[in-house]
This record gives C-alpha cells, structure tokens and sequence, in this order.
C-alpha cells in the first residue's frame, strides 16, 4: 500500500521529494521484514522455498505484469471515455459491458474446454497475445472525437476474451505445481495477492506516467483532449509492452514445463471462473 501510495504521489511532488523517498524506504523496509519473518518462522505464512520452483515463480510474475495492464485499462479506458469522449457515468459502465459479457461467456466452460485441449500453455499465449493486441489497439486509437463502435469496442472485446482465457489457464498453471507438500492454499493465495498488488502498482505506475505526460503537453488545470489522449496513450503502450514481457516469461519458462494434465487443468480453470 505504502509503495502504490509513494508511487502516486511521485506524479505531484517529483521522485527526488523527500515524502516519495521515506515513503519508498518504509515500503521497501516493510517487505524485507516480512520475507526476513517467513524465513525464520517455525510455521511461516508463506514457505519462501516455493518459490524457487519455476512454475510458482513464473506464473506469479505473469500474473503481476498482465494484471498491471489490466488495471491500467480499466481506469484509464473510463477516466478517456469521460473526459475526452464526454460519457456520463451509466454510459461508461455500459461501455465496458461487452468485456464483461466475454469474460463471463469463457467462464461458462469454454476455457476449460480450451485448456484440456490445448493445453494450459497454449491458451494462456493466446490469451496475453490478445490482451497485448488490445493494449496496442488502444495505443493507436483512441482520437479525440473518437466513436464508440470503432475506436473503443474491438479494443472491449479483445480484453474481455484474452482476460477470460489469461486469468484461468495462469491459475491452472501455477496450482499444477500444488502438492501435499506444497499446501494448494498458499499457491492459490500467493497468486491472488499477485494479482490485486502487482495490478495496484502496476496502476500506479501507469496512472503517474499518463499524468506526468499530460501536464508536460498541457500544464493547466484543464488539460485540453489531445493532452489527455497523449497520456492515455503512453500508459497503453507501457501496458503493451508489459503483456509482452508476460509473453516472453511464459514461452520461455512455462512452455518448456510439462503441462498440466486434463483433470488438474479442469479443476483449476472451473475454480478460477467461480
């Protein structure tokens, strides 16, 4: 919380200013403590050995960096749709609606079905490339005048299904490394907390930078649209290149695991969808 809060306040006070400083050191002290703590703890909340097993660590650092993209979307793409395309509140909300209908429609048993066939693996590629390629769409469109149908939608609908295929087949992934020795508990809470903090830093980041590229173009209290879209725009290709490197970590480490077998990946991705 500290470092998603020192983050945030870089954008106003400047990195160097003394408030992001302490507040990065205490943020930074605070983690030490805790990792110090679960190595020398007779029953640790987390058994730090887990994560020296490729699968637990890789799938986390995927999870973090897509999750930071998609928080990133989801605040960005509504504070754009407001302030530049002039929604009102009901009509932002009714404009991400078709995310929302493709992640629920892939939730019903189609990722599942994905997963046994092609293996957790595979759709977990397809479903970054197609969160990536959103970012990216999002990265080149987005006018000032911009239409629903044309410049948001097809963006809407490449996340909602890359979400809906990224989030199931990462959970399946990391709990096929889950053993009796290894409680299935933490792994599942390990990715959780991956999810919501990396995306919540990751949100940080991206919001601090867009901020920061807006007020370089226009410093007024009203930053006109083209200073806006000009910051939106920076966070998405930041969020772009983040899904990339998740791409990278799981052709290069996931890929070359064996993967997880028809029942486990079932199990897990059902589980992911509730």
């Amino acid at each position: 919380m500290l470092g998603g809060y020192a983050i945030s306040e870089a954008t106003a006070d400047g990195w160097a200013s003394v408030r992001v400083i302490v507040l990065g050191i205490v943020a930074v002290a605070l983690l030490a403590g805790f990792v110090l703590r679960q190595a020398r703890a007779a029953a640790p909340l987390l058994r730090l050995r887990i994560l020296a097993n490729p699968v637990v660590w890789a799938s986390n650092l995927v999870q973090a960096l897509w999750a930071s993209a998609l928080f990133g979307f989801q605040f960005l793409r509504a504070i754009y749709l407001q302030q530049v395309l002039h929604y009102g509140p009901v009509e932002t909300g009714l404009a991400f609606l078709p995310t929302t209908i493709a992640i629920g429609t892939l939730s019903l048993g189609f990722s599942a079905r994905l997963t046994t066939r092609f293996g957790a693996q595979r759709v977990l590629l397809a479903g970054l490339a197609l969160v990536g390629v959103a970012r990216a769409a999002l990265m080149a469109w987005g006018p000032e005048g911009g239409a629903y149908v044309t410049d948001v939608l097809p963006s809407m609908v490449l996340l909602g299904v890359g979400a809906g295929m990224t989030l199931p087949s990462t959970t399946t992934i990391a709990m096929s490394a889950a053993t009796p020795r290894r409680t299935p508990g933490v792994g599942s809470g390990l990715l959780n907390t991956t999810l919501q903090v990396g995306g919540a830093l990751g949100l940080a980041v991206l919001v601090s930078l867009a901020a920061a590229r807006t007020s370089g173009i226009d410093p007024s209290a009203q930053p006109s649209a083209a200073a806006l879209v000009s910051g939106y725009q920076l966070a998405f290709g930041i969020g772009a290149g983040l899904v990339l490197a998740a791409v990278v970590v799981t052709a290069v480490v996931l890929t070359r695991r064996p993967a997880p077998t028809a029942t486990t990946g079932s199990v897990a991705t059902a589980g992911a969808a509730r």
